[in-house]
C-alpha cells in the first residue's frame, strides 16, 4: 500500500472509532457500563433489543444483561424482541441466543402483515418496480424499518431505549438499512470489527455455534439466508484487516473505500443546505 492509501485507511478507521488495541474483558466491562450509565442518565427502565439469532444480537444481548445487573435490583430490565417475517428460518439459533441472554421479557412480533401491506400500498398507488429484484430489495428495507417500528412501540410502552447491533465492519460498507437497523438509540458494538465482535462474544459466553455462524441479514425474500459476504462481494476478514490497519489487496482497498464513500449519507443525519 502507498503512503496515501495508508493515510486513507487510517482516517476511515479513526472516523469509525476503531482502536489500535482490543481487550475483550476491558471492552465487555466498558460497553456494558456504557449501557448502564445510559439507562441511569435517561431515567428509563428497559433495554429493548431485537434478536436475530446471529452473533451480533447475541453479543449485544449479553452486554445488555450485564448492564441490567449493574443497576439496582428492579431498576432495569432487558426486553428481547423476536421479529420474524412469517417463519423464522433460523428458529433454533434464535432460541439458543435467548437461552444465553436470559431476557426479563420476550415479545414476538410477526412483521410480515405490516411489511406486505406497505409494499401492497405502494403498488396500489401506482408504483411500478423495474424488476422483481428491485421490488424485493425495497421489501427488504421495509422489513428492517418495520422491525424498528415494533421495537420503538415496545420501548414507548415500557420506558425503554432501543439498542442496536451495528459494528464498524457494517458501518464502513454501509451494510445496514437507513432508519432501519441503523435507527437506534445506542450502538454498543460501535468501533468493533467483526472478528472483535466474535472475540467479545466468546468472552461473554455466547455459544460457539452462534459465534462462528455465517452472517446473514436475511432481508431478501427471493434469496433467503443469503450470506452478507456474498452480498458485499467482500469477506469480513478483509474488511477487518483494512479497519485494523493491516495490509490488504489493492482491489479490496478500492472496494471498501468505494462502499464507504457511496454510503456516507447513511452515517449522517439528514442533509441540510450549506450556510
Amino acid at each position: 500500500m502507498t503512503d496515501g492509501a495508508r493515510e486513507v485507511q487510517r482516517r476511515i478507521a479513526q472516523e469509525l472509532g476503531v482502536l489500535a488495541d482490543f481487550d475483550p474483558a476491558q471492552e465487555a466491562d466498558r460497553r456494558s457500563q456504557f449501557l448502564a450509565d445510559l439507562l441511569a442518565a435517561s431515567g428509563l427502565r428497559t433495554l429493548v433489543l431485537g434478536i436475530s439469532g446471529g452473533v451480533d444480537s447475541a453479543t449485544v444481548g449479553m452486554l445488555c444483561r450485564l448492564a441490567v445487573r449493574r443497576r439496582p435490583p428492579g431498576a432495569a430490565a432487558l426486553v428481547a424482541v423476536r421479529l420474524p417475517y412469517g417463519r423464522q428460518h433460523d428458529e433454533a439459533d434464535c432460541g439458543e441466543v435467548l437461552d444465553a441472554i436470559e431476557p426479563d421479557h420476550l415479545f414476538t412480533v410477526d412483521i410480515r402483515p405490516a411489511s406486505d401491506a406497505a409494499l401492497a400500498g405502494l403498488t396500489a398507488a401506482g408504483l411500478r418496480f423495474p424488476s422483481a429484484d428491485r421490488a424485493d430489495h425495497a421489501l427488504g428495507n421495509i422489513k428492517a424499518r418495520q422491525r424498528m417500528v415494533a421495537q420503538y412501540g415496545i420501548a414507548a410502552a415500557l420506558d425503554g431505549l432501543v439498542i442496536g447491533t451495528d459494528h464498524a465492519a457494517e458501518a464502513v460498507t454501509g451494510f445496514f438499512t437507513k432508519f432501519g437497523d441503523g435507527g437506534v438509540d445506542a450502538n454498543p458494538l460501535a468501533g468493533l470489527t467483526k472478528r472483535r465482535v466474535r472475540s467479545l462474544a466468546q468472552h461473554l459466553g455466547v455459544p460457539e455455534r452462534i459465534v462462528t455462524k455465517t452472517p446473514t441479514a436475511d432481508l431478501e425474500s427471493l434469496r433467503p439466508q443469503l450470506p452478507d459476504e456474498e452480498v458485499l462481494g467482500l469477506r469480513y476478514e478483509e474488511i477487518d484487516d483494512f479497519l485494523e490497519g493491516r495490509p490488504v489487496r489493492p482491489e479490496t482497498e478500492a472496494a471498501i473505500i468505494h462502499h464507504y464513500t457511496a454510503t456516507a449519507h447513511k452515517r449522517t443525519g439528514p442533509i441540510t443546505p450549506p450556510r
